[in-house]
């Protein structure tokens, strides 16, 4: 079966690290860029991290190729993500002909005339869309400023997406109330994300993996609505998981097939596992079900190196 806590907790940090991020409450600039057909938005703080040891060896142990591409663009346009970068947040949007378009935007002590400058002198200039100056990143990237410690980057088609929904030619995340909901109980958080419907059940159902087969649970996952997580690391690892549901009977049902696949999973766990297992919380409140895991910095980073978190981090 899949590896129940193992599996959304990791989902969390890749995703964090494949879309990309964490961060401190998100920028009027930022927010006005994200379409109202998001799929996940995802926070990220920076400064946060750099305190934590623990928060920087999860980091390198599930950074996928695409966030190096991703880190790897900015320092081609002079601003170094370790140094320079205080906040990243990525959104992943649904388009009705192009799939799933994923934008960044980096918030930091960068400076938008320091990089034009070089910019200048490496005679690299802009294309013009609308009112907006798009310029070229590695790997076939392209950004824009939108002030002077602010930008967002993606493909080319991506961008232009955000750039109409900033400009008013498409509808933005305000007009998506549900998703509006998610973030305002989230945004702040040293690392949150937010998932849509489509997403949140592909989570769970993979998370669940064989617990998925107990009742009906393909008429339980349509009742499945949108999901949050937070993670900080102020005081050891706390990850905060809440999947809003229709009603309270399907979150209920939904946390006792949770707490069902937790339960097999024990049965073979190692020491460690078994640990991890004891400081995860499983319950439902109104519509929603709650699952919070919390950990010293020692005992997770000793499930880090567990042949378990091994197999569900790649």
């Amino acid at each position: 079966m899949k590896k129940l806590f193992f599996a959304l907790c990791v989902l969390c940090a890749i995703a964090l690290c494949a879309t990309a991020g964490f961060a401190m409450p998100i920028a009027s600039s930022a927010r006005s860029m994200v379409p109202s057909e998001i799929q996940q938005l995802i926070g990220v703080d920076y400064r946060a991290l750099k305190d934590s040891p623990t928060a920087q060896a999860l980091k390198q142990q599930v950074l996928p190729d695409n966030l190096k591409e991703l880190e790897t663009a900015l320092k081609g346009v002079g601003i170094d993500s370790e140094h320079d970068v205080d906040q990243l947040n990525f959104a992943s949007f649904r388009t009705d002909k192009k799939g799933i378009q994923t934008i960044g935007i980096a918030q930091g002590s960068f400076s938008a005339k320091a990089v034009l400058k070089k910019f200048k002198v490496k005679k690299i200039t802009p294309a013009k869309y609308g009112t907006s100056e798009v310029y070229p990143m590695d790997n076939g990237l392209v950004m824009t400023f939108l002030d002077d410690n602010t930008l967002a980057f993606g493909t080319p088609a991506s961008l232009r997406s955000a750039m109409d929904t900033r400009d008013g030619k498409r509808p933005s995340l305000d007009s998506n109330p549900q998703m509006a909901d998610q973030m305002a109980a989230v945004d702040g958080a040293a690392v949150w994300s937010i998932l849509d419907q489509q997403g949140t059940q592909a989570m769970m159902y993979s998370a669940l993996g064989d617990a998925a087969k107990i009742g009906d649970y393909e008429s339980l996952k349509k009742r499945i609505l949108a999901s949050r997580y937070t993670m900080n690391f102020q005081s050891g690892v706390n990850f905060n998981l809440s999947v809003l549901t229709a009603d309270s009977m399907t979150a209920a049902t939904l946390a006792t097939i949770v707490k069902a696949g937790m339960l097999y999973k024990k049965l073979n766990a190692t020491p460690i596992e078994k640990t991890a297992l004891d400081a995860t919380t499983v319950d439902s409140d109104s519509a929603n079900l709650q699952l919070h895991f919390k950990s010293d910095d020692q005992k997770f980073q000793s499930l880090m190196h567990s042949p378990l978190f091994a197999a569900v981090s790649h």
